[in-house]
């Protein structure tokens, strides 16, 4: 019934309420995030068999590392011996054929972790049919601003102009550049705000908040939440879309702008009429493009030597 409307590609979980959950069931916090870890990996097959592409979940937030040490320790215990370890096994990798990615500033990490992670990413990089995004020491603010700094290294480098920085260019130097923006957003436990995950790439998602806590996540939550989705399609679309032609427009005024001020500096007192104006725009585009794809390459290969 659900696959006979539109269905998300790319599903965001905020997997909130591992915590309550413990309390409420009287255990241990670490056993709520047990829970929290195995429910995650149920709701993966539930997506696999809806046939959703991509499935992106916020697994720990840099602002975590400000919880006590006990607990900070145990997520990573979890995450090294339970977490990543269960998508290392190449059988179900191939079989699925899936790309795992990990999002966040992996630095922060300690260094067997950081060796677990590089296994997972570069034993899956070239599987193409479904993506996992775990962001891991992650927070948007971070995110965003990493970007920033990135742009201003390709400046400082001389691989791309000041002129050539534009919310398109911010956007292909985050972390989730290799991604298509999410389509659905959904956050357990009642909380209604995003707690800085994925902020820039949400803008146009469906955002749908469940009060249910994560470990007791059901298929018939998840339904609720396409449902929801396939509700709001329509205007969704209608502004993705709009976004779109926008962000064309700007950069296509931007570089007229730039056409303009190359005119006026290397200017032989002749102005040149609409063709040859409109030729000279071309050709800006052009060598823009060829600048901005040799940075982006640039920047990946300083990511991929993480690896």
């Amino acid at each position: 019934v659900l696959q006979a409307g539109p269905m998300p590609k790319h599903i965001a979980f905020i997997m909130d309420g591992n915590r309550r959950y413990a309390r409420k069931q009287h255990v241990e916090r670490q056993e709520g995030h047990t829970q929290g870890f195995n429910k995650l990996a149920e709701t993966l097959r539930w997506c696999l068999n809806l046939e959703i592409q991509e499935v992106t979940v916020y697994a720990f937030s840099i602002e975590n590392f400000k919880r006590s040490k006990q607990e900070v320790e145990g997520l990573m215990e979890l995450a090294l011996f339970s977490f990543f370890p269960t998508f290392l096994p190449r059988e179900k990798l191939e079989k699925h054929g899936v790309c795992i990615r990990v999002l966040g500033d992996l630095a922060l990490l300690p260094q067997d972790l950081q060796e677990l992670i590089a296994q997972a990413v570069v034993a899956t990089k070239n599987h193409n049919k479904c993506f996992l995004n775990v962001c891991f020491a992650y927070t948007s603010r971070h995110e965003i601003s990493s970007a920033v700094k990135d742009m201003a290294w390709g400046v400082e480098q001389g691989l791309i102009r000041s002129s050539d920085v534009s919310e398109s260019l911010l956007g292909k130097c985050l972390y989730t550049s290799n991604s298509p923006d999410p389509d659905l957003l959904i956050r357990t436990s009642g909380e209604v705000r995003l707690s800085d995950f994925l902020l820039w790439q949400t803008s146009y998602s469906c955002l749908v908040f469940q009060s249910v806590l994560w470990p007791e996540y059901s298929f018939w939550n998840l339904c609720e939440a396409i449902l929801q989705y396939q509700l709001s399609y329509c205007s969704l679309q209608k502004a993705r879309e709009h976004h779109r032609e926008e962000q064309a427009r700007q950069q296509l005024e931007a570089d007229r702008r730039c056409v303009s001020d190359l005119l006026q500096q290397n200017g032989s007192g002749r102005s040149p009429d609409a063709r040859q104006r409109q030729e000279l725009l071309q050709k800006y585009t052009v060598e823009r493009e060829r600048r901005v794809q040799g940075f982006l390459g640039a920047l990946q290969q300083r990511r991929d030597s993480f690896y």
